[in-house]
């Protein structure tokens, strides 16, 4: 983004929705430098010096990295040394005459954080100093692991009224604060669960004090109790606000799993989808899981997960349940929690996004809530580590007032987009909505399918052709992947969130693993960026 010309630059220095701060001309500091006579200088320069002021702004660009500009309003027609001082150790230095503008300076900090930028501007000809300051923060921020924690459950009161929330009616729910999770956190990872539907609806969450966006995160019918994650950015005052979408009041659960915080350490690290365990096949288990009981996996040491990995971004399915119930995914070490992952009928195949810690051990833990056995499937799809660099964030250039943002929805709602035929896949270009010039370690999409008349399941696969090899006829499909992201039923609209790793054109593969068409509605959430 370039920088506004003089009289865009607006006297306030608030960050905007659009990604921009601002401190203004009017903040400026100026001080008089010792001297003799000013060299070169009129007394009318001197004078015109003496009202020097700096505005400056940033424009967010990346995770960790903005764009920078200073106007030296009502300056002396004579160069000025210009000093940037970011904030972490680093400068940027520029020669200016007085009255112009030091447009599109670019910066990467090395990590997420809070920055105070201070500017400084000399005139040695009439021996005068101008300074200004803007506080940044980062748009990205670092993962913090939480060991699974229930903050909201209708049914008991906890975290918001015993009651059923009301038909289109949002709850607040508190995050900041609740179960040690601290004071200025950026955004939240919850696993949220509707239950006790009387009719067909849809659940949305977003930062407080935000507009409510069109999309959902889970779609729900008559009867049914879904889960879904959900990473959403934390509201100022510290809430998101959960909406029930649904002709009928419905129960909300929530589970804390982990946060974002510009002062955690804890970056990403995508990976092609690799299976860990298929009970069906042995894989990670000699048989089903059996009722109440649980499973221990290995995830450190394994695809390239290191043994500092903190937590693991996980696609769980059940399938094959021989009764109703729960899976519970949690730290190695720990005693379960009583919390939930994803909740199933008998016979029903679904899955569920999870993050969860890694205990000290490496593994994970995986218990079945349920009184009889059933098979589980987990794939694991990046992993969170002191070693890793992509920092989480929901603001991006491009996209207005951050996420969520819908990307696609192929049932006629957006310009370009087609139903998805059966057995086929959807290459979708992500560098539309980015810089280009720098990669994307994930994004993270909910993704829903919809008008679906018969079962399949949805494969999120990175795709290794760039856009011009399909304008120009790509010469064979890309490999088939084996792992699942969610799984439907004939006549059913079902959501997952997912952290897909795009290929290296940044293109996204979205395959239809099913005999029959079905549309596609995609929505952006934040990306991880390792810039």
């Amino acid at each position: 983004m370039s920088a506004p010309p003089p009289e865009a630059a607006p006297e306030e220095s608030a960050a905007a929705e659009s990604g921009t701060l601002r401190s203004p001309g009017e903040n400026t500091v100026r001080t008089a430098l010792p001297s003799g006579a000013a060299k070169g200088g009129s007394a009318q320069a001197s004078a015109t010096t003496s009202n020097l002021e700096l505005g400056m702004w940033a424009d967010i660009r990346t995770a960790r990295s903005l764009s920078f500009g200073v106007n030296l309003y009502q300056g002396a027609p004579v160069p000025h040394e210009v000093t940037v001082a970011w904030g972490d150790g680093t400068t940027h230095t520029a020669t200016i005459t007085g009255g112009e503008i030091l447009r599109d300076v670019r910066h990467t900090y090395p990590r997420p954080g809070d920055y105070t930028i201070t500017v400084t501007a000399t005139d040695s000809v009439n021996h005068v100093q101008a300074v200004n300051q803007l506080q940044f923060s980062t748009a990205g921020s670092y993962f913090v692991p939480h060991t699974p924690t229930r903050l909201l459950d209708t049914r008991a009161g906890l975290g918001a009224a015993k009651a059923k929330v009301g038909a289109y009616t949002p709850i607040r729910l508190k995050i900041a604060g609740s179960a040690k999770v601290p004071a200025g956190v950026a955004a939240v990872v919850l696993n949220v669960t509707v239950t006790n539907t009387t009719a067909a609806g849809h659940v949305s969450v977003y930062p407080s004090g935000r507009k409510r966006p069109e999309s959902s995160n889970l779609n729900y019918g008559t009867g049914q109790t879904v889960p879904n994650q959900v990473i959403v950015p934390v509201g100022k005052d510290g809430y998101v606000e959960l909406y029930n979408g649904g002709w009928n009041a419905v129960d909300l659960i929530a589970d804390v799993t982990g946060y974002f915080d510009r002062t955690a350490a804890d970056g990403y690290t995508s990976l092609n989808p690799v299976r860990f365990v298929d009970t069906r096949e042995g894989l990670g288990a000699g048989g089903q899981v059996a009722g109440q009981g649980t499973i221990g996996v290995q995830v450190t040491g394994r695809s390239g997960i290191p043994a500092g990995a903190t937590a693991v971004a996980l696609n769980v399915t059940v399938t094959n349940p021989k009764q109703a119930g729960h899976l519970t995914v949690f730290p190695s070490g720990q005693a379960a929690p009583s919390t939930s992952s994803l909740n199933f009928t008998p016979g029903q195949t679904v899955a569920n996004s999870v993050i969860v810690p890694v205990g000290a051990d490496g593994k994970i833990n995986v218990r079945n809530g349920a009184w009889a056995g059933t098979d589980v499937i987990v794939d694991v799809v990046g992993y969170y580590g002191a070693g890793s660099k992509a920092a989480f964030t929901s603001t991006t250039p491009g996209i207005w007032e951050g996420a969520p943002w819908r990307l696609m929805d192929s049932r006629g709602l957006h310009p370009g987009s087609w139903p998805c035929l059966a057995g086929g896949y959807f290459p979708m270009n992500m560098d539309s909505m980015n810089r280009g010039d720098l990669p994307i370690e994930a994004y993270v999409l909910n993704l829903t399918v919809a008008a679906t008349t018969g079962a399949g399941h949805l494969s999120v696969a990175p795709d290794p052709y760039s856009l011009d090899a399909y304008r120009d006829g790509r010469p064979v499909s890309p490999p088939r992947p084996t792992s699942s992201a969610l799984n439907w039923t004939a006549g059913k609209d079902v959501s997952n969130l997912v952290q897909a790793k795009p290929g290296p054109h940044e293109i996204v593969d979205l395959w239809n693993q099913s005999s029959r068409e079905v549309h596609y509605i995609v929505d952006w959430f934040g990306e991880y960026d390792a810039y």
